[in-house]
């Protein structure tokens, strides 16, 4: 089932307006503390968290060291007092025997961005695909995808991690979370779940938003937000507008962008837009053509999200890249109404962008693909290896190129990257 442009789905016109003047939101979870001082990229490749050293002015990085972790990293999330960070890791992919699976706590040092381990590493059963904390840094919360799930720790005073909190109901966790995060208000936990495609021997698993109220590590109240029966219904991640009521979704199988309203510690049951994230939407589409990570502007003014593709053909025993979108989609968004507006879709020079981040002063964004492609170059064909692009940001909150790394990662992934000040 396909998604179609919608206005003012779930919400009349009416309802919206009153949304708009009368909700009130705390200030947005950030990884920026301060747009001042020095400002770090951390690169996770296989089980490596690397650092880099930022220069906006320049649109440089450079590195400078690395900590290894127990097994490849999934996501990380800081707290949001702290200098701490939260790194989810698992050897599902790299091992045999999927046996170590967890989250450990990670000390930033505020002069040179060094990580060291603190306290004691928290074993789960699966793989942990998404990490966050809530807004008071009380509870560190856990989304696993197969066999979907999702748990809540609590976090000790000093940010280590502390006992499972058991929850007092069961929880429906639907299908394939990939995303966990505590809408800014902090009363709502919000779990993508994307589903799965269509298969030679599988029928599509249908999708869903799953929304629960959330209080002192309980989640309870829980809905199941999608459209009909959740079949063409694909979403991968969220994020919130810094200050206004709205919530934005990248649907990873319907290359689209939708836009939720926020009231009463909920979403809206419809999306009040939806966008298309492709340059060329009316083109038919690669074998594997999916939307990736979404990221506010600090500004609140635009949204950024990664459309890639990464199917290939078989071409004399070599896999080659079979066409398709890698590119930035840059969505303005209307302070009024929170509607979204595509006024650009910008080439990543690289292959399958799983991850992004954008500079806490909001001058420069960073992508980061996750793995090399064999991509045709004439009669010739050329390897493009993982590779860092390093854009700026203009007022308009258009991209400019300014430089690429290609990154040695041998056979590991490029999972996930993210900047912070110090």
């Amino acid at each position: 089932m396909a998604l179609t442009d919608k206005k003012n789905g779930g919400l009349n016109r009416r309802e919206f307006g009153v949304l708009l003047a009368g909700a009130l939101m705390t200030p947005k979870i950030s990884w920026a503390k301060s747009t001042d001082g020095r400002i770090v990229l951390y690169v996770a490749i296989g089980a490596d968290l690397v650092l880099y050293e930022v220069n906006e002015k320049d649109c440089t990085l450079s590195q400078n060291g690395a900590v290894t972790t127990p097994a490849a990293i999934q996501y990380v999330w800081r707290h949001p007092t702290k200098d701490i960070l939260y790194v989810a890791y698992s050897n599902k992919f790299t091992s045999t025997t999927n046996d170590k699976n967890g989250v450990w706590a990670y000390k930033i040092d505020r002069k040179t961005g060094l990580l060291k381990a603190f306290g004691a590493p928290v074993d789960v059963e699966s793989r942990p695909i998404n990490v966050t904390v809530d807004a008071t840094g009380s509870y560190l919360l856990l989304a696993y995808n197969a066999p979907s799930g999702i748990t809540v720790h609590r976090l000790n005073r000093d940010g280590s991690i502390g006992s499972l909190v058991k929850q007092d109901a069961p929880i429906d966790a639907g299908i394939y979370a990939h995303q966990v995060r505590v809408t800014p208000s902090n009363d709502t936990v919000i779990l993508c779940t994307r589903g799965n495609d269509r298969t030679a021997n599988k029928p599509e698993d249908p999708g869903a938003i799953k929304v629960f109220h959330f209080r002192k590590g309980q989640l309870s109240d829980e809905r199941s937000v999608t459209l009909g029966d959740g079949l063409g219904f694909g979403p991968r991640h969220v994020d919130f507008h810094p200050t206004k009521p709205w919530m934005y979704v990248s649907m990873e199988r319907e290359n689209q962008l939708l836009m939720y309203g926020l009231r009463d510690g909920s979403i809206g049951s419809s999306p009040v837009f939806t966008k298309t994230t492709l340059a060329n939407p009316s083109a038919p589409l690669a074998p594997v053509q999916v939307v990736g990570p979404i990221h506010f502007h600090p500004n609140g003014k635009f949204v950024y999200l990664a459309n890639r593709a990464d199917g290939t053909v078989d071409v004399d025993g070599k896999k080659i890249f079979a066409g398709g979108e890698n590119n930035v989609a840059v969505f303005a968004v209307d302070h009024r109404t929170g509607e979204p507006t595509l006024i650009q879709n910008i080439d990543t020079q690289s292959y399958h962008c799983r991850t992004t981040s954008i500079h806490p002063n909001g001058r420069m964004l960073v992508t980061a693909s996750f793995a090399p492609m064999l991509v045709r170059n004439g009669p010739q064909t050329a390897l493009v290896p993982p590779t860092l692009t390093v854009f700026s940001i203009g007022t308009d909150g258009k991209l400019t190129f300014q430089r690429k790394y290609g990154i040695e990662t041998g056979k590991d992934w490029m999972f996930w990257i993210g900047m912070t000040a110090l």
